[in-house]
């Protein structure tokens, strides 16, 4: 009797080993590489084959494609529209057309809307000036072209030549009270509130107020161009700036991380490095 319990028992443990085993290795499995994360990312974005070793120089593809697509994709909880707007954002700054086409491109495939787009890009303006983001905006059109998309884009402005100053003020008060109009204060013949009028009226007026965009994704976007920029001073008034409207530390950080490919490391490093400050 004792006999075949002992046998049970044995084959019991056994079974639960096998089980155990299975289970494990079912988990290993589940484990994607990072050329399987790159690869997988890669066809959602762009619709074609990552690290297929073709073009004029598939050494540093193969870099960077796992670099982006199987590593900084990676990290936060961005969805992967929010990660397209933060490129087209980065990509429109820097005037580098040619990859920002392409990323327009992507954006579209993952569920940016042609508005969105339009409006992340035209939130550019105040920070880089007219001329850059024109050309960000022919290239944006450019695209729309190819697919069809018809154009020009239903108007998103909120405001007219009565009310944007009142309507800028209710925006940036809130957020930012009047550290500009202090800033400058003391200029020659009040030109610095007329700078700072400027300011709440064009940045906030013009821009700030428009559909298409809420209040956190546009300072989000903010938090890139300033990032992209480099300008570490005015990066600090909007981290503030983005915790006030409900951005919160890890999505700020995700944020500027997801710029790193586009910026380099010292951009990047130096804008967490402003956060941290913040964080104090």
């Amino acid at each position: 009797m004792c006999k075949k319990v002992i046998t049970s028992i044995m084959i019991f443990l056994s079974l639960l080993q096998g089980c155990f085993a299975l289970a494990m290795s079912n988990n290993e499995e589940k484990v994607m590489t990072r050329e399987e994360i790159c690869k997988d990312n890669f066809r959602k974005l762009f619709g074609g084959e990552a690290l297929s070793k073709t073009g004029n120089d598939a050494e540093m593809m193969n870099i960077l494609q796992k670099y982006i697509f199987g590593e900084v994709f990676t990290i936060g909880d961005l969805d992967m529209k929010t990660r397209e707007m933060i490129t087209v954002v980065s990509l429109s700054v820097q005037q580098t057309l040619p990859q920002l086409k392409a990323h327009i491109n992507a954006a579209l495939n993952v569920g940016v809307t042609p508005v969105e787009l339009r409006e992340v890009i035209y939130e550019c303006a105040p920070f880089i000036g007219f001329p850059k983001t024109l050309n960000a905006i022919g290239v944006m059109n450019e695209v729309f072209k190819e697919r069809g998309i018809e154009t020009p884009i239903a108007n998103q402005t909120t405001t007219t030549e009565n009310d944007r100053f009142e309507k800028g003020k209710a925006i940036q008060e809130p957020i930012y009270s009047d550290e500009i109009k202090q800033m400058l204060k003391g200029l020659p013949d009040n030109m610095g509130d007329e700078v700072a009028r400027l300011l709440m009226e064009v940045c906030f007026g013009d821009f700030y107020t428009r559909t298409g965009l809420d209040l956190k994704t546009r300072e989000l976007m903010t938090i890139v161009i300033l990032t992209t920029t480099g300008n570490t001073q005015t990066l600090k008034s909007h981290i503030i700036g983005n915790l006030k409207v409900g951005n919160d530390e890890k999505t700020i950080a995700a944020t500027i991380i997801q710029t790193m490919p586009y910026v380099g490391f010292p951009n990047s490093i130096a804008a967490l490095k402003t956060l941290k400050e913040v964080q104090k």
